[in-house]
């Protein structure tokens, strides 16, 4: 095989620790093959926790909602989705709900406590998003799932 088709995994930088692990962590003698230098571990923790940090960033400047308050409302409602009740936000976090009537009142388009409905899986949020928030769009979808099936009419091609 020529080189120029020998793609080879990058090895760490030999003798180089973790700089996270403490001096009585399992992994503090691994090898480092990411930048800092922090061994896989400490890397995927390093990066979940700036993911956190700049999800709980943002959900403070747009909707004024701090961490603490987030997690008040995911326990309130019981740490699942307000509509489904099936989504924990284990996999993919909880969005927050917000009233868009509410937003436009706010020269800055910037959210208060006072906006935010619930936290919400992704689908249930598209759903609302793409009913508009229309009560009477969800009065007919229930009455449509209340509803026989017609058996009696020939199925249309």
């Amino acid at each position: 095989m020529s080189e120029r088709w020998d793609y080879t995994r990058p090895t760490p930088t030999p003798g180089r620790a973790c700089k996270n692990a403490g001096e009585d962590a399992p992994h503090r003698k691994r090898p480092a093959p990411h930048p800092g230098p922090r061994c896989t571990t400490c890397h995927r923790a390093e990066l979940k926790r700036r993911r956190e940090a700049s999800a709980a960033s943002r959900r403070q400047g747009v909707y004024g909602v701090t961490p603490e308050a987030y997690e008040a409302l995911r326990e309130a409602q019981g740490g699942r989705c307000a509509i489904c009740r099936r989504a924990t936000g284990a996999s993919k976090r909880l969005a927050v709900d917000h009233d868009h009537l509410c937003m436009e009142e706010h020269p800055a388009k910037q959210g208060c406590t006072r906006c935010v409905r619930g936290l919400l899986c992704s689908p249930c949020n598209r759903m609302l998003g793409h009913l508009r928030d229309d009560v009477n769009a969800f009065r007919r979808a229930i009455a449509y799932l209340m509803s026989r099936p017609l058996r009696d009419r020939p199925v249309v091609d």
